[in-house]
C-alpha cells in the first residue's frame, strides 16, 4: 500500500494552451500547466518548458513517436514535470486560457503505463497516458540502437536536397542589395536553438572586442534583445519575432520559398515596415548564413544552431538536410559559438590597465619616500614646477 501511495500524484495549476511550443513558452509562468500539440518533443522545447516553470505538460500528440531518440520527454520527466500524452486534441476546444486544472495520476496496471486524469473543478475532461522516467529511458535506449535507420533516412533526404535544391551548393540564389554591409565583417547568426542564451553570454567578450554584425533568425531576435543587444538584420518567416523586435531598427528580410510563398510578407505589410524579399529553398537559417557568406562576411559564428549529427537528428525535420548542405557551401568561414568562446582570448579592458598604472604610481611614491636622495630630487622638481607655474601666472597677468 505504501508503494502504491508513493506513485499517486496530483498536479494543479492554470492551463496555458498553445499548439506551437516555441510561442507558448513566452507566456508561461512558474506553476502553469502547458497544453501543447507537439509530436516528438525536442530538446530545445523541453529546456524552454523547464525554464518557464511548467509543472505539467499535456501533449495532444505523441511526445515520442519512436522514429528517433528525441531527448525532450526524458528531460521533462527528469526535471519533475508531469508529462501526459492525450489521445486527441479535444482539450483545445474544451479549455480556455487560465482555466484551473488538476492532473491526477494513479499506479500503473501490471506491465502497463499509469493513466492520468485531467479535471476542471472536479469535472473529468480527459484521460491520458503518463510517461514515467523508467519507460522513457528504456525506449530511448532502444531507439539509440535503431539510430542506423535514422542515419539512413537523413542521408537519403540529403541526397534528395542535393538534387532538388542545387542552388544551395552552386550559389545561384538571387540576393537584393542590402543596407547592412557584411564586407570583411565578423557575423553572428543567432537562432532560437540549443543553449543559445548560454552561447550569447559566453560570446560577450568577442562581441565587445570585435563588434560583429548580429543577424537574428526569427525568434533569435528576441534572444538578442534579451541579451541587451540589437540585431542588425532579422531573417525569416517573422512568425516568432515580436513586434518590438521587428521595430528595433534592424533590416528585415523575408524568406520566400521557391513556390512563391512568403509567410512573413503580410505581417510586415500590416505593420507598415519595409523589408527585402529573398526567394530560396531550405530554411530561414540557411538563408541567413548564405546572405552573410555571399555578401563577403569574413567569419560567420553560428549561435544556437545544430552543429553535430545528434542535434540534427533531434530536430527530426527534413529542412535539416538543407542546413547540412548550406554548411558544405559556406565552408571554413563558419564556426560554432562554442568553439569561438573556447578559443577567443578577450583583450584586457580599461579597468585592469588603470589598476596596473595605479599600483605602479603607489610603488614609485613609496620608493621615493623611503630613499633620502630620491626624496631630495623629488622636492627639487616640485619646487621647479611651482616656480614655473608662478612665472606663467605673472606673464599671463602682465
Amino acid at each position: 500500500m505504501t508503494a502504491q501511495a508513493a506513485v499517486v500524484r496530483d498536479v494543479s495549476g492554470p492551463v496555458r494552451p498553445g499548439r506551437k511550443t516555441k510561442l507558448l513558452v513566452k507566456h508561461l509562468v512558474r506553476g502553469d500547466i502547458a497544453l501543447v500539440d507537439h509530436l516528438d518533443i525536442d530538446r530545445v522545447s523541453a529546456e524552454e518548458l523547464i525554464a518557464a516553470g511548467a509543472v505539467a505538460v499535456l501533449n495532444c500528440s505523441r511526445s515520442s513517436s519512436g522514429t528517433y531518440p528525441n531527448l525532450g520527454p526524458q528531460l521533462l520527466v527528469e526535471a519533475g514535470i508531469l508529462l501526459l500524452d492525450l489521445p486527441d486534441d479535444a482539450l483545445f476546444d474544451d479549455l480556455s486560457d487560465g482555466d484551473p486544472l488538476t492532473v491526477r495520476t494513479g499506479t500503473p496496471a501490471a506491465g502497463g503505463s499509469a493513466i492520468g486524469e485531467v479535471l476542471r473543478r472536479g469535472e473529468l475532461l480527459a484521460h491520458g497516458e503518463v510517461l514515467d522516467l523508467r519507460r522513457i529511458s528504456a525506449e530511448t535506449e532502444l531507439r539509440r540502437r535503431e539510430i542506423g535507420e535514422a542515419l539512413e533516412r537523413f542521408a537519403h533526404n540529403t541526397i534528395e536536397h542535393m538534387r532538388e535544391e542545387r542552388e544551395l551548393l552552386s550559389g545561384r540564389i538571387q540576393l537584393p542589395r542590402f543596407a547592412t554591409d557584411f564586407r570583411d565583417r565578423s557575423t553572428l547568426v543567432v537562432v532560437r536553438g540549443v543553449e543559445h542564451q548560454r552561447d550569447l553570454r559566453a560570446l560577450r567578450p568577442f562581441i565587445r572586442d570585435m563588434r560583429p554584425l548580429l543577424i537574428a533568425v526569427d525568434g533569435g531576435a528576441e534572444a538578442v534583445l534579451e541579451a541587451g543587444m540589437t540585431p542588425d538584420m532579422i531573417v525569416g518567416d517573422m512568425d516568432s519575432a515580436g513586434e518590438a523586435a521587428l521595430r528595433c531598427g534592424a533590416e528585415l528580410v523575408v524568406h520566400s520559398y521557391p513556390d512563391g510563398r512568403a509567410p512573413g510578407r503580410h505581417r510586415l505589410e500590416e505593420l507598415g515596415l519595409p523589408f527585402k524579399l529573398v526567394p530560396a529553398p531550405g530554411t530561414s537559417q540557411d538563408v541567413a548564413m548564405l546572405i552573410a557568406a555571399e555578401k563577403g562576411a569574413r567569419l560567420i559564428v553560428s549561435v544556437g544552431s545544430q552543429f553535430n549529427l545528434v542535434e540534427f537528428l533531434d530536430r527530426n525535420r527534413k529542412g535539416m538536410s538543407s542546413t547540412f548542405l548550406t554548411r558544405l557551401r559556406i565552408g571554413e568561414i563558419l564556426v560554432d559559438a562554442k568553439g569561438v568562446s573556447r578559443l577567443y582570448r578577450p583583450r584586457p579592458g580599461l579597468t585592469p590597465l588603470l589598476a596596473v598604472i595605479g599600483a605602479g604610481v603607489i610603488a614609485m611614491v613609496a620608493v621615493i619616500g623611503m630613499t633620502p636622495a630620491l626624496r631630495d630630487v623629488a622636492e627639487l622638481l616640485w619646487l621647479k614646477i611651482q616656480l614655473l607655474a608662478e612665472v606663467r601666472a605673472v606673464a599671463s597677468g602682465g
